[in-house]
């Protein structure tokens, strides 16, 4: 075991969490009102009195937004989690089917599915990873029968206070950072450099968004309202929930 540097985790931020937010205009430029519009609810916004084509074009953007930052930023801390258990357990990243991380401690291997938070699946989605792991631990032991073999969920934020799952145990927020580097403070000191240049990344953000927001309610307008203004609401459903004709 390796002491952790926290003047390495900083540089390691620093030199990557640009792609963290160069994924977030990215995925912003490539959008396409069709595709982001036939993924909503339109009944619901009916429902909510929605009345203008800016309200319907923020409402489906910022829940695209949501569920896309969760997801890049997700697999951003993975990498860091991996880079900290490199560097403190000589960690690497897993081949195996549904494991990201493996290290060895203790006269044990440790294999580790990272997620970001502790809510992250349904129960079919947690049975599948219950069955990964049974997996890896046959084949790892295909090699070494004698190898003992542990299974980890770990979850970069909130709190399970129950991580002993009888099969896998399941490390959340503090609980995590500190099994992956041995440090229990690391939760928090993480935070600080995770904001690098955070401004300058979030104003260049906030200007595709402003223009994917102009942008799409300019062509919501032209396409699903009529002469007067009011949202066409039958043409609307129609676009998003109406049978394909076949040619």
């Amino acid at each position: 075991m390796n002491k952790l540097n926290l003047n390495d985790i900083s540089q390691y931020v620093e030199d990557n969490i640009s792609s963290f937010h160069e994924k977030r205009i990215r995925s912003l430029d490539n959008l396409k009102l069709s595709n982001v519009l036939r993924r909503k609810n339109p009944y619901m916004f009916k429902a909510k009195l929605v009345l203008t084509s800016e309200q319907i074009v923020r409402g489906i953007l910022d829940a695209h937004i949501s569920s896309n930052e969760e997801t890049v930023f997700g697999d951003w801390l993975e990498g860091l989690a991996i880079f900290v258990n490199q560097h403190v357990y000589g960690g690497w990243k897993s081949g195996i089917t549904g494991t990201d991380l493996e290290f060895d401690h203790d006269n044990s291997r440790y294999i580790v599915t990272i997620k970001s938070g502790p809510n992250w699946g349904n129960s079919s989605q947690v049975n599948k990873m219950r069955r990964d792991f049974i997996t890896a631990k046959k084949t790892l032991r295909t090699s070494n029968s004698k190898l003992e073999v542990v299974a980890v969920n770990g979850c970069c934020y909130g709190r399970d206070d129950q991580p002993d799952k009888g099969d896998y145990f399941k490390y959340c927020g503090q609980r995590f950072w500190e099994f992956i580097s041995g440090d229990t403070e690391l939760f928090t000191q993480i935070i600080e450099p995770i904001g690098h240049h955070a401004k300058a990344h979030n104003e260049a953000f906030n200007k595709s968004y402003a223009q994917v927001i102009n942008r799409f309610t300019r062509e919501f307008s032209n396409r699903f309202c009529m002469q007067n203004g009011e949202i066409d609401w039958n043409n609307l459903v129609k676009f998003n929930s109406g049978k394909t004709l076949k040619k």
